[in-house]
């Protein structure tokens, strides 16, 4: 059969910018995953997907006009209710075979698999391979149906009776197989070949594209399209930096924005603006923001990375004289700036503490209290945290910024840009005078923010931020707010792997343990009616899939962090310690022996005996062991506590040839209690030695 490629688009009203290039992708794939289940493309078919502001596309190469026909087995029914006693069809079996275009003469041709009343029949049959106008109608249907749609509209057809939904009203559907119409219909709509192009820039109102392949190439020359969303952001990306590098500067990166704007526009054209620097007085912060967010623009920043007064505009239009389109947009964004340096001006009339009494009056959870308590609770944790790291200067500091961490909340400019909260408490909180230390503590408490964001510049600025993320963690588990599956409320995952980082990469000397107690402590005795017993379990599997990310093996993973170490900042020095064992040649068998080792000293009922009595030794195996045992473990135990993971392990490769002949040698469970006991004794012993680090036994095959 002749495979020719295939392309089918939707040609629609303005779609939701946001969400275009996922509408896009998931158009391509969805459609072209149909069309490969049903064997009209191959799976290993090139799937090109595009997508404007006003069209989703995709072109399969390699489609077929009707797919091949395929032999399966069909279940029918069981044995005893398809057979009578005599081996004959019964009414039941004759009526699935009609049903399958079969008769009684195929009785005989049916196989039987299964035993007893398990014992079922099949029929081989052969499933004639589904033509393109079939297929296609599916896939199309499937497609609209999966969509990840955020908001459907239900909008009126052309007869004035019939409603459809969809993300934006349909107005043009295009099938093409090759240069053929395939005559499938949806939304209302048959396929032909028609579409639309630029809205003012293109040559015709209507372009009729000639077949699959010239799709592309003719939205371009005949309606000023570019139909690949990549494409197009490719284009704008090229002329944002030729722009800007005409006066030696460069644009703002930001990839959410990039595709936004790639979702706005059909022929991508840069232009350049130019604000009062006046403007330049207020944060570069607020400024860029407000331009991004409001206006779509791309502010410019100079080799320093700072905010010059220029911008660039991506334009929908290329007007032989841009004059009009620039001078509009530059006197659209003035008004914004202006209120972005009217708030700036305002809240600096204000001390940042004078807005701290305000906190008491703003709900932060109806079972958590107010913000003005939680602002008690996070300065009463970053306390202890400074008294923990070793100074009660530091301690006073951290006190003072989460005082004041929460203050801006209060302050216009975040109440008009909710992102700006502890950015512009920083920048208060230097216009007030109190230092950088502080200032800085303030913006960074938030950090970080996201995954790969940088961690707090200061120390001051570590203890806030773990205490605002340990105080997050404590109160909403302590109230039951655990994140399920997907949903996560209140970013629970992302604090505790912000709190995970900082003890981490900052080298922090702290117990979880007793972060975490510390924490449920800040809290009035009867505000959480549980003390978050799951909490330290929930960041350990943060830990672990972290750890996982940058590449440890579950196994080792799992060594170390079943051992539940409180130090986390130890814990990466522990893997690779971990991993650097594994290479030995003794580490098979030891990681053998100490997971028998660990099945032993479970079965034991009651307390594990401790004390060890060479004169009760019998055998020479128990002898070697302990005088092993005695010349290793000061060694492990020395590298241990010197923080020398790797060494530790090391020397552990010395106790092979004597663990190995213990369990050759000795009967653990003997007889005499005594013998007995002394033997666990010398096992437990063992058992602790092998397993500061890591549980070895975890390592085993």
């Amino acid at each position: 059969m002749s495979a020719r490629n295939l392309l089918v688009e939707l040609f629609v009203e303005e779609l939701p910018p946001k969400a275009l290039k996922k509408l896009g992708e998931s158009f391509a794939e969805l459609l072209s995953a149909s069309l490969k289940a049903q064997g009209l493309a191959a799976t290993s078919a090139q799937v090109t997907s595009y997508a404007s502001p006003r069209r989703l596309g995709v072109q399969v190469q390699g489609v077929l006009a009707q797919a091949a026909d395929k032999s399966v087995s069909q279940k029918l029914m069981p044995v005893a209710v398809g057979l009578d006693a005599n081996g004959q069809a019964t009414p039941a079996l004759l009526k699935k075979l009609a049903a399958l275009g079969a008769d009684a003469s195929v009785v005989n041709q049916l196989k039987r698999e299964g035993e007893g009343k398990n014992e079922t029949l099949f029929l081989d049959i052969t499933i004639a391979g589904a033509k393109l106008a079939d297929g296609l109608q599916k896939a199309i249907e499937e497609t609209l149906a999966k969509l990840p749609i955020p908001k459907v509209m239900t909008y009126q057809l052309a007869d004035g009776w019939s409603d459809v939904n969809f993300a934006r009203p349909a107005h043009a559907l295009v099938a093409l197989h090759g240069s053929e119409v395939v005559p499938v219909s949806v939304l209302g709509l048959d396929a032909g070949r028609e579409t639309r192009g630029h809205r003012f820039e293109a040559k015709n109102p209507l372009v009729s594209i000639k077949d699959a392949d010239s799709y592309a190439q003719q939205l371009r020359d005949e309606g000023a399209v570019i139909a690949s969303f990549a494409e197009r952001r490719a284009e704008i990306e090229r002329q944002l930096a030729a722009a800007a590098a005409k006066d030696g500067l460069k644009p703002i990166e930001d990839d959410a924005l990039l595709d936004e704007v790639t979702a706005l526009v059909e022929r991508p054209n840069v232009l350049a603006g130019r604000f009062e620097e006046a403007f330049l007085e207020v944060p570069q912060e607020c400024l860029i923001l407000t331009m991004k967010a409001n206006q779509k623009y791309f502010p410019l920043l100079d080799a320093n990375g700072k905010l010059t007064n220029k911008f660039l505009i991506v334009s929908n239009i290329s007007p032989a004289d841009a004059s009009a389109v620039i001078g509009g947009n530059e006197r659209v964004v003035r008004p914004r700036l202006a209120d972005a340096k009217f708030f700036f001006d305002q809240d600096r009339k204000k001390p940042l503490e004078s807005r701290v009494p305000g906190l008491a009056k703003v709900v932060y959870h109806n079972k958590l209290g107010t913000q003005g308590e939680r602002v008690e609770r996070v300065m009463a944790i970053a306390r202890a945290i400074g008294e923990k790291l070793g100074s009660e200067e530091l301690a006073m500091q951290a006190d003072r910024a989460a005082l004041l961490a929460k203050a801006d909340l209060l302050t216009d400019m975040v109440g008009e840009f909710p992102e700006l909260q502890g950015i512009m408490g920083r920048y208060y909180a230097q216009h007030d005078g109190l230092g950088d230390a502080i200032a800085f503590a303030i913006e960074d408490h938030y950090k970080p923010r996201f995954a790969g964001d940088e961690l707090p510049r200061n120390d001051v600025g570590v203890c806030v931020a773990l205490a605002d993320k340990l105080e997050t963690l404590a109160g909403l588990f302590g109230i039951g707010q655990i994140p399920t599956g997907d949903k996560d409320p209140f970013a629970l995952r992302r604090h505790a792997l912000g709190m995970l980082r900082i003890l981490i990469e900052k080298s922090l000397p702290l117990d979880i343990f007793d972060l975490i107690q510390t924490s449920l402590e800040a809290f009035p005795k009867g505000m959480l009616p549980s003390d978050a017993p799951s909490l330290d379990l929930f960041i350990f599997e943060r830990l672990g899939g972290m750890l996982r990310e940058q590449g440890y093996t579950a196994n080792e993973v799992e060594a170390v962090l079943s051992q539940g170490p409180a130090r986390i900042d130890k814990v990466p020095l522990q893997l690779l310690a971990v991993r650097a064992f594994s290479k030995l040649p003794e580490a098979e068998s030891l990681a053998a022996a100490n997971k028998r080792v660990g099945n032993i000293l479970k079965k034991v009922e009651g307390d594990l005996p401790v004390d060890i009595y060479p004169a009760l030794f019998k055998e020479a195996a128990e002898t070697a062991l302990f005088q092993a045992l005695n010349k290793i473990k000061p060694v492990a135990d020395a590298a241990y506590d010197s923080g020398d993971y790797t060494g530790s392990l090391t020397a552990l490769a010395a106790l092979k040839t004597p663990v190995d002949t213990f369990f050759d040698d000795v009967m653990v469970n003997a007889d005499d209690p005594a013998l007995k006991a002394n033997r666990l004794a010398l096992l437990n012993q063992l058992h602790q030695t092998m397993n500061r680090v890591a549980d070895l036994a975890k390592l085993a095959a």
